[in-house]
C-alpha cells in the first residue's frame, strides 16, 4: 500500500476544513520532496478552487469571531500566512459590529457589573486579551458605584 499522494493529503486536509495556502503548505513540508511539487499541487487545487485564501479567512472568522475581538482575529489571520488586503477585506464588515460583539462576549462571561475597581480591571483584560479595542471596553464595562467620569 502506497502512502497518499501530495494532492489526496491536501484534499483530504480540505475535506475536514478550510485552509489557507500558507497553512496547507506548512502541513504538506513534511510530505513532500521539494517545494517546487508543493507549489504545484497548491496552484492546481487554487486554480480549481478548492483553495481559496478568502473563503479561508471568512471561515476562520466564522469559527472564532464569537469569542474574538477584530485585533485578535487580525493577528490570528497575519499568524496564517494572510495578506494584510485579505485580512483587512475580511475584517471590515466586524467593524462595525464590534460593540455589540464585546457586549456580548462580557454578559457571557460576567453578566454583572464589576463589584470593584480591580474586578474591573480584571474585566477590561479580559475583553482586551480577546482583541476588543479600548475604546470598546471602557464603553461595555460597568463602572463601579464609586467610578466617576474623568472626561
Amino acid at each position: 500500500m502506497h502512502p497518499p499522494s501530495l494532492k489526496a493529503r491536501a484534499l483530504q486536509l480540505l475535506a475536514r476544513r478550510e485552509h489557507g495556502r500558507v497553512e496547507l503548505e506548512r502541513k504538506l513540508a513534511p510530505h513532500a520532496e521539494d517545494a517546487e511539487e508543493i507549489r504545484r499541487v497548491l496552484d492546481e487545487l487554487q486554480d480549481k478552487g478548492y483553495l481559496d485564501d478568502r473563503r479561508f479567512a471568512d471561515s476562520w472568522v466564522h469559527r472564532r469571531g464569537a469569542r474574538l475581538g477584530p485585533a485578535r482575529l487580525q493577528q490570528e489571520l497575519r499568524d496564517k500566512g494572510l495578506t494584510a488586503d485579505a485580512i483587512a477585506e475580511t475584517l471590515a464588515p466586524l467593524r462595525t459590529l464590534e460593540p455589540e460583539h464585546a457586549r456580548a462576549v462580557w454578559e457571557r462571561r460576567f453578566g454583572r457589573a464589576p463589584q470593584d475597581a480591580a474586578e474591573r480591571a480584571r474585566q477590561m483584560r479580559f475583553l482586551a486579551a480577546r482583541g476588543f479595542s479600548a475604546e470598546i471596553i471602557r464603553k461595555v464595562v460597568p463602572k463601579t458605584s464609586g467610578e466617576h467620569d474623568v472626561e
